[in-house]
C-alpha cells in the first residue's frame, strides 16, 4: 500500500510540472494554438482547471488564479500521500 501512495505522489508531481509548462506557455506571445504540444497540454490540464474556474472566477476579469489553486491542492495532496507512504 505504501508503494501505491508513493506512485500517486509521483504522478501528482509530474502533473504539477505539466501545469507549470501550461502556465509558462501562457506567457509566450503568438503561440500557435494548433501546435500538438500546446493542444496536448490544454487537453490534459483543462479538465482539472475548468471546474476550479467555475468556482473561482478570474480576478479583475483578467487574472486567472485557477492554476495557483490547483498547484496548492496538489501540494497538499502530495504531502498527505507522502506521509501515508512512510
Amino acid at each position: 500500500m505504501n508503494t501505491l501512495f508513493a506512485i500517486l505522489a509521483a504522478v501528482l508531481e509530474l502533473y504539477s510540472w505539466v501545469l507549470l509548462a501550461r502556465a509558462l506557455m501562457s506567457w509566450i506571445p503568438n503561440l500557435d494554438p494548433y501546435n500538438p504540444i500546446v493542444q496536448f497540454l490544454y487537453q490534459i490540464t483543462e479538465p482539472v482547471l475548468e471546474p476550479v474556474r467555475r468556482i473561482i472566477p478570474p480576478l479583475g476579469g483578467m487574472i486567472d488564479i485557477s492554476i495557483i489553486v490547483v498547484f496548492f491542492a496538489i501540494f497538499i495532496l502530495r504531502q498527505m500521500l507522502m506521509t501515508m507512504a512512510m
